[in-house]
């Protein structure tokens, strides 16, 4: 049994011939391989290897059983923007009352939003986070939607529901789909979603093109096998199925790479598995080095959930690959220092000229394939062409290509312990025979086609992403159930049911929730079944059929009348602030008011008009209603706000308390989304916004603002909460604060587990004796630093920059090593271990910061946390701890590679990160009311006693700073 793969790069095309029956020899089936320059007609490129493995095999391409392809032709036409390939789209959104916040299309860069926008529709819809319907589906409003769609002459759709993925029974979409024929993308992450199945909307024709013409060179060449493509997570999926969603394969390359390079080294799952540890896959190019993991599965380590493509946020899934610009055509440059001489490699790279140009080869440019030559561990070219390199070079030029391959190694690696790493690519011979932190290094055969060899072999798989409640059921029998659902999908897709087994379990509880509302994601995946070749052939035989003159592309053109993105000089820029002193908000001054408050908690983005106003201008008995969302993250990355959830909650409460009016606004926390709910709200009602808040961070607990902790007379109730489709909750009194917790709670989860919340007004006397004042401009202030130094690519002075704001201390700077986590009552709890960076890893992270503390080797900074980071103490490893900074001093941890803020969800093994800590508000920090409420106490922590940071140093308002004289 004979399978051919076909990998197209964005350099090279590679082929390979595998014989199934002779697996277990040394070259482990490989009958023959080709690799040649890939070619603007990737059809023709694909053609040209396959018809030179067949010759240099000696094989008719009638023995041959499947052919496999994975390709970046859809993802450079996204890439692209390519006119020629892009067509516009329709969406219908499933969602009632919701998301209408953020439409369709919002977050797309200027140029693809043109080519690819149509029209947009909401309609009744969606399902809750339990699976309970928002509203039903209403025929009638697609029926109308369907019109106007046709009217404009649209022929892709897409049909997009909220909590799609949970529909198992197809009661929404696939019922619209009777209408409307658009099957989508499923994974949870509602804008997500639907950007991918915009983007695969928008390439269909191209791709069904582009499919035609893979089958129309395999007529040339007298294939009549089969036709797979490969998926971004490594597994097959027929022509016909990649023509329908061709967003799938749009990243198979790296995925092929590594399991092409387990295979070729003899590792199957079952050896990969026993080893209870992840391997490192390193594919050295000419011009990069990618690595990526390789779990226990045998498959690769999935990126974050939201993966960009061409500037558009997507959730389908990817190998999550890290790239250093270093390759077997790295240039190597040397420089005379006054400290003597130094040489940097990469990361500019002769690329494929490497024949043309490298000294080896009779050019005149010194790269990095020269230095391993010269240092005899590779024999290629011309040896004498490298005989005059200085050994000072060849031993500085080594240690640098090492430290950049253990350093990018070690980025990658999920423990401190030694790890095996295959080395794939033509590039690695550069590699050197030893590195730090690696326990094996594993060359394989056939090492410069891993990628077409993992085409070839690719598995199908079948995976069922969903959320369960479970409370009251046994959550060991619903994985089971689940599992069985995973099988039985991968065996649909073709795997061979013998070989089918369940390769990965994920089981993530949603946070906020009371009933036990979790994500479980299992994934199944087995050999492509023999006796599946008819009944995809039969399938893709209809695809085929279509009249392959019609196929021919237009010469590509440039789209000429697109509105760019305008771009703001950030050095100059002065905020509004109207003549009666109101500060008119703009989308800058929101995305820096958001990364502000995601350095003061966790945010989530959005995008409005308001006006703020100073505390000092406003009449002090006005009065100003808090608001916010309360609830579980998990629902509103899929339930995105629709805009009546809190206005609605304040309209409840106003008829209840006999309310005619308002002044305005006020978020109960500054740190996270809830920071921003302000602007929305304000937007929506026509009110300002209060330059302030009631914590100047962010706590886990509703009870945990100022007013609750000094519980004064409405500090917390009357208050109401609404979910926008028509229920409310008013809750007139509690018997304790925590109880107001309590019973929202409760109600929250029976509403989907996310309500818009208003509470009691204060007045803005009170506002500012129980909140903290002018915390906006705090936040603007931070966000607008930060862009800064990024923008003079100064990451290292991001900790000193905000630390000119607020009083604080950089804690420390170093590496995280290791995260504990667990579930715990709704809340996340855990603890994240931090060691000093070593000097090499220094000169590497430019973002380190010389105002940091200077450590020893061993020592370590351990952040337990609580949703939010609760302390941080120095441990030593004599077993000494020196308590650093607690609660209700805001400790902070920022990514030192690029600046931004780090939320305890995102902390993971190997991020190099900054630690800092600024002081709390007096009224927290000070007072025996502040400290029981928000202290170290406040979470059960009775043996932490609370050390000032520092001295609090009170915001200075943007208004007043730049408001006209």
């Amino acid at each position: 049994m004979l399978r051919i793969g076909v990998d197209v790069g964005g350099t090279n095309t590679d082929g390979v011939l595998i014989d199934l029956t002779r697996l277990h020899e040394p070259n482990r089936g490989v009958l023959a391989h080709f690799k040649a320059p890939t070619t603007p007609d990737v059809s023709q490129g694909i053609e040209a290897a396959v018809r030179e493995i067949l010759k240099n095999a000696d094989v008719a391409a009638t023995s041959v059983s499947s052919l496999s392809i994975g390709t970046t032709a859809f993802i450079n036409a996204v890439l692209e923007a390519d006119a020629r390939r892009l067509a516009k789209v329709a969406v219908i959104r499933l969602c009632g009352p919701y998301t209408k916040q953020c439409p369709p299309f919002v977050d797309f860069p200027a140029r693809l939003r043109a080519l690819t926008e149509g029209y947009v529709g909401y309609v009744d819809g969606g399902l809750q986070i339990d699976g309970r319907e928002i509203l039903p589906l209403n025929e009638d409003q697609i029926t109308e939607q369907c019109n106007i769609i046709k009217r404009k002459g649209l022929r892709n759709v897409v049909i997009c529901g909220v909590f799609s993925p949970l529909d198992n029974d197809g009661k929404q979409e696939q019922a619209a789909a009777k209408i409307i024929r658009q099957v989508l993308v499923g994974q949870v992450g509602f804008l997500e979603r639907e950007n991918a199945s915009i983007l695969n909307a928008s390439i269909l024709t191209f791709a069904q093109r582009t499919i035609r013409g893979f089958q129309a060179a395999m007529k040339v060449l007298n294939l009549t096998c089969p036709l797979f493509l490969t998926q971004n997570d490594g597994t097959l999926t027929t022509a016909a199925s990649a023509a329908r969603l061709p967003i799938r394969t749009f990243a198979s390359g790296p995925t092929n790479s590594m399991r092409g390079a387990a295979f070729l080294a003899g590792l199957d799952e079952k050896q990969i598995s026993q080893q209870r540890k992840s391997i490192i896959v390193a594919d050295v190019g000419g011009t990069t080095t990618d690595v990526g993991v390789l779990l226990q599965s045998g498959f690769p380590r999935q990126a974050a959930s939201f993966i960009e493509v061409g500037g558009v946020r997507t959730n389908f899934s990817m190998a999550d690959v890290q790239s250093i610009g270093l390759g077997g055509g790295s240039r190597v440059k040397v420089f005379e220092t006054p400290q003597g001489r130094t040489v940097v490699v990469g990361p500019d790279s002769v690329g494929h000229y490497i024949t043309r140009d490298a000294k080896v080869f009779g050019g005149d440019i010194l790269t990095t394939t020269d230095i391993v030559v010269a240092n005899g561990r590779a024999d290629l070219g011309e040896r004498s062409n490298v005989a005059r390199i200085e050994p000072e070079v060849i031993e500085k030029a080594s240690k640098v290509m090492k430290k950049q391959i253990e350093g990018i190694i070690d980025k990658m690696k999920t423990s401190p312990e030694d790890i095996t790493v295959l080395l794939v690519g033509g590039g690695s011979i550069i590699a050197p025979e030893q590195l730090a932190g690696v326990g094996e290094i594993i060359r394989p055969p056939f090492f410069g086609v891993a990628n077409a060899v993992g085409a070839a072999m690719a598995k199908v798989a079948g995976e069922v992403d969903t959320i369960e409640i479970l409370q009251g059921r046994d959550v060991h029998e619903v994985i089971e159930g689940i599992k069985a659902q995973a099988i039985e999908k991968a065996i649909k897709g073709g795997a061979d049911p013998a070989t089918v087994r369940v390769v990965e379990v994920t089981n993530l509880p949603v946070q906020y929730v009371t009933n036990e509302a979790t994500r479980i994601i299992v994934k199944a995946a087995g050999d492509l079944a023999p006796e599946v070749v008819a009944f995809v052939s039969s399938i893709d035989d209809a695809l085929d059929a279509e009249d392959i003159a019609n196929s021919i592309e237009d010469d590509k053109t440039v789209l000429t009348d697109t509105v760019e993105d305008v771009a703001v000089d950030i050095e100059t820029y002065t905020p509004n602030i109207r003549p009666d002193r109101s500060w008119s908000i703009s989308e800058l001054d929101l995305k820096w008011i958001a990364d502000g408050c995601g350095i003061l908690g966790t945010v989530e983005a959005a995008l409005t008009i308001a006006q703020v106003v100073d505390p000092d201008d406003i009449a002090e008995d006005a009065l100003f209603l808090r608001c916010m969302f309360m609830g579980s993250p998990s629902v509103s990355i899929e339930r995105v706000q629709g805009g009546n959830e809190i206005p609605t909650s304040i309209r409840r409460l106003m008829t209840y308390m006999n309310l005619d009016d308002f002044t305005g606004v006020i978020s109960d926390e500054i740190g996270g989304g809830n920071g921003i709910q302000p602007m929305l709200v304000a937007a929506e009602m026509g009110k300002k916004v209060l330059d302030a808040d009631l914590m100047g961070r962010a706590y886990p607990n509703m009870y945990q603002s100022l007013p609750g902790a000094f519980n004064i007379p409405g500090g917390l109730w009357p208050c109401a909460i609404s979910d926008g489709v028509g229920n409310t909750v008013v809750m007139p009194s509690a018997s304790t604060p925590k109880m107001v917790e309590t019973v929202l709670r409760s109600a929250t989860t029976e509403m989907g587990s996310r309500s818009g919340v208003s509470m009691s007004p204060l007045s803005r006397k009170n506002c500012q004796k129980y909140g903290v004042i002018r915390s906006v401009s705090q936040a603007w202030r931070i966000g607008r630093a930060v862009a800064l130094c990024q923008k003079r690519n100064n990451l290292k002075g991001i900790p000193a920059a905000i630390l000119g704001l607020q009083n604080g201390a950089c804690l420390f700077v170093g590496k995280i090593v290791d995260v504990q986590r667990e579930v715990r009552k709704g809340f996340t709890w855990g603890q994240v271990t931090i060691v000093p960076l070593l000097e090499d890893e220094e000169e590497d992270a430019g973002s380190v910061n010389a105002t940091a503390p200077a450590y020893l080797p061993d020592d370590r900074l351990v952040i337990p946390f609580q949703n939010e980071n609760l302390y941080a103490y120095l441990a030593a490893p004599d077993g000494l701890q020196k308590m650093l900074a607690t609660v209700p001093d805001l400790i902070t941890v920022i990514d030192s590679q690029n600046g931004t803020a780090l939320g305890t969800p995102d902390y993971r093994y190997g991020l190099r990160v900054t630690v800092i800590a600024m002081a709390a508000d007096p009224k927290w920090s000070s007072t025996p009311e502040g400290l029981a409420c928000g202290g170290p106490t406040a979470f059960g922590l009775h043996d932490v006693a609370f050390k000032h940071i520092a001295q609090y140093r009170e915001p200075v308002s943007v208004i007043s700073e730049y408001a006209p004289a």
